[in-house]
């Protein structure tokens, strides 16, 4: 896949003055290295729904796992719509990311194979999680489960200290990694 970067537009309304937006490379560090996330989705009377997640940047975009029978599973059934986050709740100190983005659902063996390679390689057995492939089916903790991809439309990172909101717009060709 070819490597192309978002260009960044830092939001003047948002940002003190002066500063310089976010740069991809930082707000890809944080998606690669973040152990968790928190995922927002839509139930089908339109309330939001939040959790946290797992979750590996791969191939240009972010994966994240869910049982047949949870809330999440039921809500992205009715709407692939979501938003994804992490960072820290410190004021002055980090970086906060948000992707928007839609979901869908991985079913082939060979990408879930390589899926579970990411999580294995970022989530080692000493983190006490692990997303691994059973026949060809993808399991967390000897239990079935079901992967999404999520290719970004937007991603925005909140830059502290001093603050600066940076968004980022992707050729809808590569996204970037």
């Amino acid at each position: 896949m070819p490597t192309t970067f978002p260009t960044a537009l830092l939001d003047v309304r948002f940002s003190e003055p002066g500063v310089e937006p976010t740069s991809w490379e930082e707000t890809l560090r944080l998606l690669e290295t973040a152990e968790l996330f928190w995922l927002t989705t839509v139930r089908a009377d339109g309330r939001p729904h939040v959790t946290p997640v797992v979750a590996v940047w791969h191939e240009n975009a972010l994966f994240f796992s869910t049982a047949s029978f949870e809330q999440k599973m039921r809500n992205l059934e009715h709407s692939g719509k979501v938003a994804v986050t992490t960072g820290n709740n410190l004021w002055t100190e980090g970086l906060d990311v948000v992707v928007e983005g839609r979901a869908s659902l991985i079913t082939d063996p060979d990408d879930l194979t390589g899926i579970a390679a990411a999580f294995s390689a970022k989530y080692s057995d000493d983190k006490g999680w692990h997303l691994e492939m059973i026949d060809g089916v993808a399991h967390v903790a000897g239990h079935p489960a079901v992967v999404f991809r999520i290719d970004p439309d937007k991603v925005l990172a909140f830059g502290k200290a001093p603050h600066a909101q940076t968004g980022y717009r992707f050729a809808r060709a590569a996204v970037s990694a």
